[in-house]
């Protein structure tokens, strides 16, 4: 067979595939043999290998940036979905001064305005708890200093309190929710140990300046000090600076924060705060220095110290399922009646036989043998069982008499009034409501009523609208008591208004502590106390409109008097001596019968 020719076959396959691009030529390369042959088939594949290599490379330039972002088909394509491994290698545990660094909100650190006064306040207020558990008359100093920057101010408070020992002080002052008052039932201002602690985070966190404590116990001891940060992965204290100086007071404590701030005066303001507590706390001495460097003195009104009061044990009716279960296996009691009556507060051992009895359970068990189920049938039979209120001896109201000496110092008015509840009860937890009233004097007489909210002696200057006692004020029908009143809203005139609870555990709405929860115990002696101010100013006010109106008629009669006598002399030809005789006489009947 002859052998086709190569020509031939090319136009076969030309004539077979029309539609296909006619390739360009190729130029039959020369032969070569030996060395030269080796280089050109090496030097062949680098470029072959070289160019694979810069496709890709125009291929991933096009889909990755420099930073390695994925290629523009893999970012069209949904997300692989997480397993649980990939989600348990993301889980770890959150500090809680992380928690609230994110969540500074939460602590009243929402605004610089309000960031300043928070920070005076869980100042003043440790200063407070401290002097009066001292039994030492507090006299506290606090200064608002311009800082390092136009928004930045330097906050420092002293007090003549009995000072902090050297070991507590990191702690004390570089760590959230450490403190003395959680865990006891006795009334105190400061309840969750967040709050100073939480003020030097802040400026932490908006300076990147360290909290400044310096704290001596004694005269004869020396004053410490330190510069704290706070580690918020770990909430612990960081020292930067722990040393001995000299500081010439007996004992007290002076605690310095630099922090983003804004200063103003007027409603909400620090001037406020120290006023109205200045109103509850009739026995301290506080002075400010402003910003301008201008000083402000409020003086103490007595120096009668709030009545010492008494750490009381929980009550059974405050105590939930979960947290009995607890104590039961915590308690040092061998027996279920030894446990109720020592672990509790008010139960006798015939009460403690008696819950025993009524749950069906063995008295002479042992507590932390009892079972969930048997926890339940005691949870119920306590709250079916008759027991006393709680002790009272925790709480340390003001007093009637220094709550209207307290409004006296700070509020010109015409009429003062105060009440004190009995002790009251909710969840098993002991509060006392107390209730004052200022009314006329140079109050504005052209507005709403301005409403004084305490609890523990602490002003609550925010979140009035959330608050029970904002909402016991308005639901009182304030004409009843010779008062205006819109539907609705606060009463109108020239009356200050103030409630102050006092408890062992105020039930706030927020860590802020800015407003107390709606509990119907709560609203109901609210209520009850403030319409017993009512009662007493409508007295005053009726008495009054009725002088007001006799003095009206007393002067339209005077005015008449000396007609009357010139019609008397011309009637009965009298003298001008006579008349004026005449005048006086019929005054002085006039001035008796209307005193």
């Amino acid at each position: 067979m002859a052998k086709k020719s190569k020509k031939d076959t090319v136009a076969k396959k030309k004539t077979g595939r029309r539609a296909a691009k006619k390739p360009a030529a190729v130029k039959k390369p020369k032969k070569t043999t030996g060395a030269k042959a080796a280089k050109k088939v090496k030097k062949a594949k680098v470029s072959s290998v070289a160019g694979r290599a810069s496709r890709v490379a125009r291929k991933d330039t096009v889909g990755r940036s420099s930073e390695g972002r994925a290629t523009r088909d893999e970012r069209r394509q949904p997300p692989r979905p997480a397993t649980a491994e990939d989600m348990a290698k993301r889980q770890r545990e959150i500090s809680v001064a992380e928690f609230f660094t994110k969540n500074r909100h939460l602590l009243g650190f929402d605004n610089p305005r309000k960031a300043l006064l928070t920070t005076i306040k869980e100042g003043v207020d440790n200063s407070l708890d401290a002097c009066e558990e001292a039994g030492i008359p507090p006299e506290i100093k606090v200064i608002i200093a311009p800082g390092t920057s136009e928004e930045r101010f330097r906050v420092t408070i002293e007090d003549n309190g009995p000072g902090i020992v050297k070991a507590q002080i990191p702690r004390i002052f570089a760590k959230l929710l450490y403190g003395s008052k959680f865990h006891r039932l006795k009334m105190s201002r400061g309840q969750q140990g967040i709050g100073i602690s939480a003020a030097g985070m802040y400026g932490q966190l908006t300076t990147g300046k360290p909290i400044v404590i310096t704290s001596k116990t004694s005269r004869g001891k020396p004053a410490h000090h330190y510069e704290l940060e706070i580690d918020t992965q770990k909430n612990e204290p960081r020292i930067l600076t722990d040393a001995v100086v000299e500081w010439p007071v007996e004992r007290g404590t002076k605690v310095e924060i630099e922090l983003e701030a804004k200063y103003q005066k007027g409603r909400q303001s620090v001037e406020e705060y120290l006023e109205q507590t200045a109103i509850a706390n009739p026995h301290v001495a506080l002075q400010l220095v402003t910003p301008e460097g201008e000083v402000k003195d409020y003086a103490r009104a007595t120096e009668q110290l709030p009545v010492e009061t008494r750490e009381i044990k929980p009550h059974p009716y405050g105590v939930e399922l979960g947290a009995l279960i607890k104590m039961l296996h915590d308690t040092k009691a061998t027996t279920l009646q030894s446990f109720l009556h020592t672990d509790f507060s008010r139960v006798s051992m015939r009460v403690a036989k008696q819950i025993c009895e009524q749950a069906k359970l063995y008295e002479r068990a042992r507590p932390s043998r009892i079972a969930r189920q048997e926890a339940d049938n005691l949870f119920q039979a306590i709250n079916q069982t008759k027991i006393m209120n709680p002790p009272t001896d925790c709480l340390s109201p003001i007093g009637e008499e220094l709550i209207v000496a307290g409004l006296r110092k700070q509020i010109d008015a015409d009429f003062y009034t105060a009440v004190t509840r009995l002790p009251a009860v909710y969840r098993g937890n002991p509060f006392q409501i107390e209730a004052g009233l200022a009314y006329g004097g140079s109050l504005p007489g052209d507005g709403l009523a301005r409403v004084l909210r305490y609890a523990n002696r602490v002003p609550l200057l925010y979140q009035q609208s959330a608050c029970a006692i904002t909402r016991s004020v308005l639901t009182i029908a304030w004409r009843n008591y010779a008062l205006q009143q819109s539907a609705g809203a606060l009463p109108s005139g020239p009356l200050v208004i103030m409630v102050h609870m006092a408890s062992v555990w105020v039930p706030f709405t927020s860590e802020s502590k800015e407003a107390v929860a709606h509990y119907p115990e709560i609203i109901k002696e609210i209520k009850l106390a403030l319409q017993e101010c009512g009662r007493r100013l409508s007295v005053f006010l009726r008495r009054k409109r009725k002088a007001a109106e006799s003095e009206r008629k007393k002067g339209y009669i005077q005015k008449y008097i000396p007609h009357i006598a010139i019609a008397l002399r011309e009637m009965l030809k009298l003298s001008e001596t006579q008349e004026r005789t005449l005048v006086t006489q019929l005054t002085d009947v006039l001035e008796r019968s209307r005193s």
